[in-house]
């Protein structure tokens, strides 16, 4: 009987280290060198981050490409986080579990807000928040409409039946569940960025895309991200009023949430494409989409390059 209580014991055993085993391999690092991580959405972002980067070396999670390696001499990690907000939440915390991440950079394009930008500028925001986590107001007559009652509406009136609230988000310093709105860059990157000088910005692209004026870096303001692509004239004005927006983007308040709830530093460089239907024309994205995103990398490359 003894005995075969033993081996029933050892195979319990057995079974509960064999059921565990995935978890503890899903979270182990690929190595732990300390790297500022490199994220952007797309391929076109990150395109000349890649090309200026040495002694890289590749990983894969999760279908995610990961390069390693040095820009201006930084040990970095580079990756793309994909489209929009979950893609960008999900894949940064991956990065965060299979790295030693001390830092996290964002670099990408962005759809202007604030009337004082335009194309081709690199926006440094102060702070950034989820403009497009709502709750749709009941509708009582045709444009009149009811919001619900919740305290985590912001005092701002919402557009349409459109009210805007504040995430619920955790961390080490706030392990119950903390309504949050902003979430601000980390200070002392911010005034790293404060102290560059005049950095090469293109006015020209390579297929002859060109802008009517120079393009310059503008340091400060509020950013806002949500899942959707925003081509709308009286929706960007609405943003611009409420929020104090200097631009829009599908990513980067996911990722400074994300680096929020992990205690790591953010910061994020986001050039325009584009004025999210504040131009003369037709949205301007593809036009200068490529322009946009190397005037980001260049002011991220000149910030690792200054930081110390």
């Amino acid at each position: 009987m003894m005995r075969s209580l033993r081996s029933w014991a050892v195979a319990a055993l057995a079974l509960f280290c064999w059921g565990f085993a995935p978890q503890a391999q899903a979270t182990s690092r690929f190595e732990d060198t300390p790297r500022i991580a490199i994220i952007s959405a797309f391929q076109p972002e990150i395109k000349l981050l890649m090309e200026a980067l040495q002694q890289a070396h590749s990983f894969s999670k999760n279908g995610v490409d990961f390069t390693t390696g040095t820009l201006e001499g930084k040990p970095v990690v580079l990756f793309l986080s994909g489209i929009s907000m979950t893609n960008a939440a999900m894949n940064t915390q991956l990065a965060l579990d299979h790295f030693n991440i001390t830092h996290i950079v964002f670099s990408g394009i962005a759809g202007g807000v604030n009337p004082a930008l335009r194309i081709g500028d690199v926006a440094v925001v102060e702070r950034w928040g989820q403009y497009l986590e709502v709750s749709m107001a009941r509708e009582l007559e045709p444009g009149v409409y009811r919001k619900i009652a919740d305290k985590n509406h912001l005092d701002m009136p919402g557009f349409g039946m459109l009210s805007p609230r504040r995430v619920k988000v955790r961390s080490a310093g706030h392990p119950e569940p903390e309504a949050k709105f902003w979430f601000d860059v980390d200070p002392q990157m911010l005034g790293a960025a404060r102290t560059l000088g005049a950095v090469q910005l293109a006015s020209c692209d390579d297929r002859g895309a060109c802008l009517r004026h120079p393009p310059q870096v503008v340091i400060g303001g509020n950013g806002v991200s949500g899942s959707a692509f925003v081509d709308n004239a009286e929706f960007r004005k609405y943003v611009y009023e409420n929020f104090h927006a200097s631009v829009l983007d599908m990513e980067s308040a996911a990722c400074a949430m994300v680096a929020y709830s992990n205690g790591v530093p953010f910061i994020a460089f986001r050039s325009l494409s584009d004025l999210a239907g504040g131009g003369e024309g037709e949205n301007e994205m593809q036009t200068f989409l490529n322009l946009a995103a190397t005037n980001s990398a260049r002011v991220l490359l000149a910030f690792l390059k200054a930081w110390h």
